[in-house]
């Protein structure tokens, strides 16, 4: 439609082809060469714990052939079976993977297709009469968006599934700095394929969307029809990002909770060892829900904070009479974007890269420093070139221009005020990723706080995290209330919807961070399965336990931007609506109650989906039992046992998570729809503002909760807790590992003396963090990540209703309330 439009077009190319690059020339299949320096000792030891091997003729031709020319015998007989094993356990997590999404996703099309056809009837009814070009239109657009949204998934997990093994074995590389690098590389170079291609295909998407809307409805004189019915992409993005995450957090948990009891609690052994029949399900859990359904959740809430921009701004006939450019401005942000988290992403793979453990969290933090930098320089002169000088963000009844005006609508220097609020969204993310960090990583004082309370034991390890939780949700809250108020104070609501763009304006380089932590985690559930040395798990764990950390961070900006993304929403709908305008009395009987219904929704659907991972937790739990007691040398790892079932360990999580994700969900959607319907658009207001106020916190603290918990056990595992005990005489030579068996010596006053112990797998506080851990899995990776939904969802679906709600006895329902 303009010459700005190629801004839009290239960019969202430009990352589609990234992600493509990235797979294909930096993602290669696994081939080592003679890059390993191991010796056959290594080897043979680390191939002693899983069965026969698999001939290299038995595998796909991959590459793996390379890495045994010029070995001697011993080596290649050893790394052959290594091999053998680790593109079995890829193709064992692929194939789940693929089935439990192929499952979740027909059920996702059936749900596109049955809601489509009430979005369509139901939007047609507009307070103007019965428009069936508007209803029908909407309905495409929500299944545009959340095709979408299926495919960003699908895309992500698979490519995720394969650099899991590849990371794993870039863990093995000699010397040590190249395996560092390297397996660093993979990990977050498979989470940018994800980040860059969800990023381009939602940015094109959406784009192309609106140009063959606005052939249907004229730009000039029907703007707000034609994006309201574009908020159906919005719409369409977030309602599978609902089962995504919901259905992906479920199965997820339900493996990994499962496997850790049956491994840890039953039966004594380690979650992931092959031994286990629930490792494989674990590791196809964190794919689909930790990659898919966070991306999902993400595309959602850049779906949805373009979509409240360009209604709220669709308002304004200074915004309209500018041009088609000025009015798609919020696009522009997110191809800026696309081109600068492009440009920074090579810092991190060979700019500065990771040489060893230390430096993980260094590499990321500034990774995301820079990225937000580059953004806050790049987005200025946009604004100078998109935005209007003088615009009056109101609807063209009230204003149609600046002048002789004293509303608070009335924008002045509207460039500046637009970076304004962008860059408050920008370095509000960056400030809640960094606070994030600071409560979740092992490496500052909150979470080693935590850990040194399992000295006591579990309960006051229980206690220690839900305070940190709770402690953890005031600088990032205070973060977005400055960020709303100088947003709103700027630029009305068309700011705070700016605001969220902004923090969504480095998505790319979000996902590709957060996307890095499932992936070392399963790339640490491989080399454990596998049987590799030590020193590569090693690797794998101070990569994953910084991949927790990221994941944090990842959704500290989720939980940030949903609750930004919720407010300009809200504001969408009550301008729509009128409210605003009218006034919402606080006081108002029908919008108290419902803001007290509002805040009470996170709350019960935390329960649902916490209760829907302990259902299903229990089924894994008593399937690993049944399989160690029918099984024979299973759990004593017999040699020729029979293998374990891991088939029928994915089907309990994959038949358990969509059972359990349609209560939940249908809450989230029926919610505002009942509400509108009965009883009008003030008491829908009430219902938004309740669920964003208690959601965010409820979000925040079950995140970080869970994310302490988890790095506190990695903490103790890696050896860094030390409690002091009473010095006791030995009875064996060994000073450090030697039993605690003789008297304990005493000072001259009688006080014990006291020696610091280092705790160990298998120690008491070991035991009461890993009890900590499996508390906080479904907090945060079920319930805490999926309350961001429920907000969006909320509200993006009371404003795609609006006119209908508005056609029920002018918006008062029918109950007739407001009378």
């Amino acid at each position: 439609m303009s010459g700005g439009g190629a801004l839009i077009v290239l960019p969202a190319i430009a990352g589609l082809f990234f992600a493509f690059w990235l797979f294909t020339k930096k993602l290669k299949p696994i081939s080592l060469g003679s890059e390993i320096g191991r010796s056959a000792s290594d080897y043979s030891q680390s191939t002693s714990r899983n069965g026969s091997a698999s001939s290299l003729s038995a595998m796909e031709h991959t590459g793996e052939d390379s890495l045994m020319r010029g070995m001697e015998s011993g080596d290649r007989a050893a790394m052959e079976e290594t091999l053998a094993k680790v593109r079995r356990i890829h193709h064992d997590v692929r194939d789940g993977a693929r089935a439990f999404l192929n499952a979740e996703y027909r059920m996702c099309v059936a749900f596109l297709a049955a809601f489509g056809v009430a979005i369509a009837v139901l939007t047609s009814n507009g307070r103007l009469g019965f428009d069936a070009k508007s209803g029908f239109a909407t309905a495409a657009a929500f299944a545009v968006g959340g095709v979408t949204s299926m495919a960003s998934g699908y895309v992500g997990m698979m490519v995720a599934t394969y650099t899991n093994a590849r990371c794993a074995m870039m863990a093995t590389l000699k010397p040590e700095h190249l395996a560092w690098k390297e397996s660093f590389n993979a990990a977050f170079r498979g989470g940018g394929v994800m980040g860059f291609a969800l990023s381009g295909l939602g940015l094109l998407m959406m784009y192309f969307l609106m140009l063959v809307y606005s052939a249907f409805f004229s730009f000039e004189t029907h703007a707000m029809e034609l994006f309201e019915c574009i908020a159906g992409f919005g719409l369409g993005g977030s309602a599978i990002a609902m089962f995504g995450r919901v259905g992906g957090g479920i199965y997820t948990k339900a493996a990994d909770v499962g496997a850790d009891l049956a491994g840890k609690v039953v039966a004594g052994i380690p979650e992931d060892d092959p031994r286990n029949p629930a490792t494989i399900a674990d590791n196809v859990g964190d794919n689909v829900g930790d990659v898919a359904g966070m991306g999902s959740d993400l595309f959602g809430s850049f779906a949805e904070a373009t979509c409240a921009a360009l209604v709220i701004g669709a308002q304004s006939a200074d915004l309209v009479a500018a041009g088609w450019d000025s009015i798609i401005f919020p696009l522009y942000i997110s191809a800026v974007g696309i081109l600068v988290c492009i440009g920074v992403s090579f810092v991190a793979t060979d700019i500065s890269p990771v040489r060893n453990e230390i430096s993980i969290e260094r590499v990321l933090k500034t990774q995301l420093t820079l990225s937000t930098i580059a953004m806050t320089i790049c987005i200025y002169p946009i604004c100078y070139v998109f935005m209007p000088q003088d615009l009056y963000l109101g609807s063209s009844s009230f204003s149609t221009a600046c002048l002789g005006t004293t509303s608070s609508r009335c924008i002045s220097n509207g460039p500046r005020s637009a970076f304004a609020c962008i860059a408050a969204g920008l370095w509000g993310g960056l400030i809640i990723g960094f606070v994030t960090e600071y409560y979740t990583s092992h490496s500052y004082a909150p979470v080693r706080e935590v850990a040194r309370s399992t000295e006591t034991g579990a309960a006051t390890n229980i206690i220690y995290g839900l305070a940190l939780g709770y402690k953890s949700t005031i600088v990032p809250v205070t973060v977005l209330a400055f960020g709303v108020w100088l947003s709103f104070s700027l630029m009305d609501m068309y700011g705070v919807a700016l605001c969220a763009l902004g923090m969504l304006g480095t998505l790319s380089t979000c996902l590709a961070i957060d996307v890095y932590g499932p992936i070392c985690d399963n790339a640490g559930g491989i080399a454990e399965m596998a049987g590799m040395p030590d020193d590569v798990r090693d690797k794998t764990d101070a990569l994953d336990a910084a991949g927790n950390t990221t994941a944090a961070i990842g959704k500290g900006f989720a939980i940030g931007s949903a609750a930004l993304v919720s407010l300009a929403l809200t504001a969408a709908f009550v301008t729509r609506t009128g409210a605003l305008e009218n006034g919402v009395n606080l006081l108002n009987p029908s919008v108290f109650a419902f803001l007290l219904i509002g805040s009470m929704l996170p709350y019960w659907f935390s329960a649902m989906t916490m209760k829907s991972v302990g259902v299903a937790a229990m089924e894994m739990v008593k399937e690993v039992k049944r399989q160690f007691d029918t099984i024979p040398g299973l759990l004593e790892g017999t040699p020729g046992h029979a293998p374990p079932d891991h088939a029928r360990c994915i089907k309990i999580s994959t038949d358990a998570s969509l059972r359990e994700m349609v209560p939940p969900a249908t809450l989230v959607i029926m919610a505002p729809i009942i509400t509108g319907t009965f009883f009008g658009v003030k008491a829908v207001t009430g219902l938004l503002a309740g669920g964003l106020a208690s959601g965010v916190q409820l979000a925040i603290s079950a995140s970080n909760t869970g994310g302490a918990w988890d790095n506190a056990k990695k903490y103790v595992e890696k050896g860094g807790l030390y409690i002091d005990v009473p010095k006791r005489e030995r009875a064996h030579s060994d000073p450090v590992e030697g039993p605690y068996t003789g008297a304990i010596v005493r000072n001259v006053d009688g006080s014990p003396q006291l020696i610091s112990v280092r705790q160990r797998k298998g120690s008491d506080c070991h035991k009461a963090a890993v009890v900590g851990d499996t508390v906080g899995d479904p907090l945060k990776d079920t319930s805490g990540p999926a309350v961001n939904i429920l907000m969006k969802l909320t509200a993006i679906i009371s404003l795609v209703f609006a006119d209908f709600f508005m056609s029920i006895n002018d918006g008062r329902g029918l109950f007739l309330v407001g009378n």
